[in-house]
């Protein structure tokens, strides 16, 4: 039988990292054109985003490296319901037609994270005294 006690934190910090490394290919993109410029959008990039880029490299790396992982995730979670509201809502109702699931499944996702913390092999988790 599986040992969920043992293998939630660590599954979590799984999650953790692959999302912020996902999460930053989109700054990657906007910033270094890797692995490829995003579609649609005009250089030198717009203010707003560049503002958005910014806040994806810093949220990620906090987020990889499991430092500041509530905040992190909060303020992406945050970034990601204003991109889908600014981006892809008033392209129509459905997410699946007007390509606003991935914003989706990262607010959520970084929701959880903000609620959940950074699981295990989070830098964050050094600096808590150890438990007796």
């Amino acid at each position: 039988m599986l040992d969920t006690v043992k293998w939630t934190p660590r599954v979590l910090a799984i999650l953790r990292i692959m999302t912020a490394l996902l999460f930053l290919e989109h700054a990657t993109m906007k910033f270094l054109q890797f692995p490829a410029a995003i579609p649609g959008v005009s250089y030198p990039l717009p203010a707003i985003m560049i503002v958005a880029g910014t806040i994806e490299v810093i949220t990620a790396l906090l987020m990889f490296v499991g430092f500041y992982t509530r905040l992190a995730a909060f303020i992406a979670s945050g970034e990601m319901a204003a991109a889908y509201f600014m981006a892809h809502a008033s392209q129509g109702f459905w997410p699946a037609l007007n390509f606003g699931e991935p914003a989706i499944l990262f607010c959520f996702i970084f929701l959880y994270l903000a609620l959940a913390g950074g699981g295990a092999w989070a830098l964050e988790n050094a600096r808590r005294p150890a438990m007796a």
